[in-house]
């Protein structure tokens, strides 16, 4: 896959079949988009997946918006799904001006190449969000593009999207979370030292910071999955801030990994989340959190190996 980032100068040379969106989490949504989109393979385009380098809101709301995947994730994520072109466009002040018309001709058209665009039933783009599937269809002759409007996958009667998935994280509902999915949500990072308190209390952990962006779930204790150099090991995670331990203390992801000996500091894991077991919680001393800790440690053993 090529992956265009970080600059607004480009061209692709061939033409493209293009979907547009925030693409964040690549869940059942997104995927039924990107089956419509491969359909045009069979009539010569490349595949392009056109989306902003940094959320929208986080502009126009002077604040951080998160995401349920970080733009690493999403480039793994759209490169495993076999997607030709990601476009992470850079978002300012005078994208965000561009009128509707404006950004189908220069940015679609000129920069992308577009013979075809697949949308989603409420895509918005362009000034305030001015322009919308009507527009498309009001122009696709006048402009020479196909058009594809793609209804939303559901659950039930709700709507799959990333809102709802948020909603389940933040419940801690991370089963539904990843049925949403259509795979297993995960952090992934660096492994980095910690205070090393874990490993006093028999419990050596694994630690992520995740970065800022990412979305995490609700603070608590997850069963999990850990993947290291392609092998996978089950374990028991922890996000949170360690309210029981005195100090300010960034959100992190710590994660016991059954049976596991060595050393890989440095090393680049990704964690999934596989179940919820309990809610994060101030413990009235040390002794009281590493009695929970390893009361939780053998819960989640027994629950891997019935699981197997």
């Amino acid at each position: 896959m090529e992956y265009i980032r970080g600059t607004r100068e480009f061209q692709i040379g061939e033409p493209t079949a293009v979907t547009l969106g925030k693409f964040d989490g690549l869940h059942r949504g997104h995927k039924k988009l990107l089956e419509e989109l491969f359909q045009f393979r069979k009539q010569g385009c490349k595949t392009a997946v056109f989306t902003f380098e940094t959320a929208p809101g986080t502009l126009i709301r002077k604040k951080l918006q998160t995401m349920i995947t970080t733009n690493e994730e999403r480039f793994e994520n759209l490169k495993d799904a076999g997607v030709d072109y990601l476009v992470e466009y850079p978002f300012n002040e005078q994208v965000a001006s561009m009128t509707p018309e404006e950004f189908v001709i220069h940015v679609l058209k000129e920069q992308m190449n577009a013979r075809a665009i697949v949308a989603g039933t409420d895509f918005h783009f362009g000034y305030k969000r001015s322009g919308d599937i009507e527009f498309l269809k009001a122009n696709a002759e006048r402009l020479h593009y196909d058009l594809v409007v793609v209804e939303k996958a559901m659950d039930g009667e709700r709507e799959i999207s990333s809102t709802y998935i948020r909603e389940e994280l933040a419940a801690g509902r991370i089963e539904k979370a990843n049925e949403l999915l259509g795979y297993t949500y995960s952090i992934q990072g660096r492994v980095v030292h910690g205070k090393h308190l874990g490993t006093g209390m028999g419990f050596p952990t694994v630690n992520l910071l995740p970065p800022s962006q990412k979305h995490l779930p609700a603070f608590g204790v997850y069963l999990s999955e850990v993947e290291i150099d392609g092998a996978v090991y089950p374990g028991i995670t922890n996000i949170g801030r360690k309210p029981t331990i005195k100090g300010e203390h960034p959100a992190g992801v710590e994660t016991h990994i059954y049976d596991w000996k060595k050393d890989i500091y440095g090393k680049d894991v990704k964690v999934r989340l596989l179940t919820f077991m309990r809610p994060e919680r101030k413990f009235e001393s040390v002794e009281e959190l590493k009695a929970q800790v390893l009361g939780d440690k053998e819960k989640g053993r027994i629950w891997h190996q019935n699981r197997r």
